[in-house]
């Protein structure tokens, strides 16, 4: 494909992932990593994402205050993330672009399944710090091979913050892994100066997708759009994961 075909192509799924995270409040570097992973590599698309996930993961913990005490009770989990990535990087360097892949569409179809699933659970608080500090390495781990986040996610909900709190949890939580995974990529020679103009058009094209994810969301039953955002998630990361076999 030639550059511009690229750069349409990362648009379009910014779009959608940002379309996405504004109907339903997550989901935007899954969708985006997904969908890109179909043409690159999981590494170029973690590049790509880098700005425009760094950028709304910013304003979302920003936003509602009270960020010391956020940071006191989460920093087993931002310290393992830091940590997962560090490991990351050791264990995975210079993985095969397959077996990235297979990560890749395993670390979806586990998503989507406890979304579909809409697995509960709940983290007695005498137990936050050794079980956010295992968490926050799978995480670390996890995203340095396939560039998702979203292994924090279950662990966050469970720890029953109310719904201000806990989005600015997951924000906080994917503010320093993007941080983390951004030094990893610069370590590795993924950040490249010819990534400039997609990560641009990511920013622009996630923002626009969640603006009219946004507009949308009154208009229909969020239930039934979570519901097919799993099920198209379980099949992609499926189809992902079986294609780095072959």
């Amino acid at each position: 494909m030639d550059s511009i075909a690229i750069l349409a192509f990362v648009a379009g799924a910014y779009v959608l992932a940002g379309f996405v995270k504004g109907v339903i409040g997550l989901g935007l570097p899954t969708v985006a990593i997904g969908v890109l992973g179909l043409l690159m590599t999981p590494a170029q698309a973690a590049a790509i994402l880098l700005v425009p996930s760094l950028v709304t993961n910013v304003w979302q913990f920003v936003v509602g205050g009270e960020l010391v005490a956020l940071v006191r009770r989460l920093w087993p989990l931002l310290a393992g993330s830091c940590l997962g990535t560090w490991f990351g990087v050791l264990l995975l360097p210079g993985g095969s672009t397959a077996e990235a892949t297979v990560w890749l569409g395993a670390a979806l179809a586990v998503y989507a399944a406890l979304g579909l699933f809409k697995v509960d659970f709940s983290v007695p608080e005498r137990n936050e710090v050794w079980l956010g500090l295992m968490v926050g390495v799978a995480t670390g781990v996890i995203s340095v091979a396939t560039g998702i986040f979203a292994v924090a996610a279950p662990y966050v909900q469970a720890l029953k913050l109310d719904r201000g709190r806990m989005v600015q949890a997951l924000g906080l939580s994917f503010t320093v892994s993007t941080i983390a995974l951004a030094l990893a990529l610069a370590h590795g020679g993924e950040m490249k100066t010819t990534l400039i103009w997609p990560s641009l058009v990511a920013l622009g094209a996630a923002l626009i997708g969640m603006v009219l994810g946004q507009l949308v969301r009154g208009r229909i039953s969020a239930q039934t759009f979570r519901l097919w955002f799993f099920v198209g998630l379980l099949l992609l990361g499926a189809h992902l994961a079986l294609r780095g076999f072959f």
